[in-house]
């Protein structure tokens, strides 16, 4: 699990997980999404020259609360993994807490665990950019 104390509203950071992976985590042009239940997702990370495809489709959304999708990539050996990203208020800010689980072995969930961190640095810059402006 990673978490990180976001800047943006729970609002804001729903959008950009639904509506917006093309602005912090998926190359832009790349999604292929309708947020709803059961909708397929697509969306590739990378560089034009060399893209990392991925695959999923949405579990659960709750309304500025949660987003759940599942996730598949190369990167996990073809095997469905689940994203799972809460919105949490507290006093300062909101905490947003991701479990990424399903994973093959111990080792791809290892690197998985460690670029979490680094994209959701990026929401932050991104999301609060939006509020600041």
């Amino acid at each position: 699990m990673v978490e990180r104390v976001m800047k943006a509203s729970p609002s804001l950071l729903y959008a950009a997980w639904t509506q917006g992976l093309d602005l912090w985590l998926a190359i832009p042009g790349s999604v292929r999404m309708r947020p709803g239940v059961d909708e397929p997702l697509y969306f590739d990370t990378g560089t034009d020259e060399k893209r990392n495809p991925h695959y999923g489709r949405i579990l659960r959304l709750d309304k500025d609360r949660r987003v759940e999708f599942t996730w598949v990539t190369a990167a996990t050996g073809g095997v469905e993994t689940v994203v799972a990203v809460e919105f949490l208020k507290q006093p300062r800010g909101i905490r947003l807490r991701l479990k990424h689980s399903g994973f093959p072995s111990q080792a791809v969930r290892d690197v998985h665990e460690q670029v979490w961190p680094a994209m959701l640095e990026r929401l932050d810059e991104v999301t609060a950019a939006a509020v600041a402006s």
